[in-house]
């Protein structure tokens, strides 16, 4: 026990106790740490590009109202103010030209085909299972989402490499396509995935932000 005449020595800072061997030596390797960081600026730039690449069906989704008439599709010629709406027009799709192809997990096929005199306007058309063949007749009135073909969205990604790889020729530079029966309801799940992806970055970046902050010094 201090005699009462003694007096108490206090404890030195954290500044005054630091050994400036112990500083000289490198900074230990934390490969966990390292990795940590990775997968989290991975996952929130992956996040980010995923709801970007889906914002033009989440745009398609926010529309109402009634489609657009465009009325014969063999005399149009699509421009900006049509990108992207819900539109509808009647048309012959030609045949030589079709190409058919499927989905993973999905029933029926597509077909698709550019309007008989329109070769800048394609149509996407969904044929039910078992109906693909002489059976099918394609509809002449078309109710559905109208896009460029060369930059249609995620989902129909590669359309215009497809058409080339099927030897259905090249789709010209400015050509359009009409996704048939896709109203904008049927595209309100990409609201919610783009949510779910930006919640996914934000959590990244503030995984991120406590990994870098550096450790504020404590007091004496």
């Amino acid at each position: 026990m201090a005699h009462p005449h003694e007096t108490a020595e206090l404890p030195l800072s954290v500044a005054e106790e630091r050994d400036p061997e112990l500083e000289a030596l490198p900074e230990p390797r934390r490969p966990g740490r390292a990795l940590t960081l990775a997968t989290l600026t991975a996952t929130a730039v992956a996040s980010l590009a995923m709801a970007f690449a889906l914002r033009s069906e989440a745009g398609y989704a926010l529309q109402q109202g009634a489609p657009v008439a465009l009325g014969n599709l063999a005399e149009l010629a699509p421009g900006a103010a049509q990108e992207n709406k819900w539109v509808q027009g009647e048309a012959l799709l030609g045949s030589s030209r079709a190409i058919r192809y499927g989905r993973p997990l999905e029933g029926d096929s597509y077909r698709l085909a550019p309007v008989a005199g329109n070769d800048n306007v394609w149509v996407q058309v969904r044929v039910p299972q078992g109906m693909e063949g002489p059976r099918f007749v394609p509809p002449t009135s078309f109710v559905g989402r109208l896009v460029p073909i060369h930059a249609p969205g995620l989902r129909h990604s590669g359309l215009g490499a497809a058409i080339e790889s099927a030897g259905a020729g090249t789709p010209p530079p400015g050509a359009w396509l009409l996704i048939d029966g896709e109203a904008p309801r049927t595209t309100r799940w990409a609201l919610g995935l783009i949510a779910l992806f930006i919640g996914f970055a934000g959590f990244s970046a503030y995984g991120l932000f406590r990994l870098l902050r550096r450790a504020e010094p404590e007091e004496a």
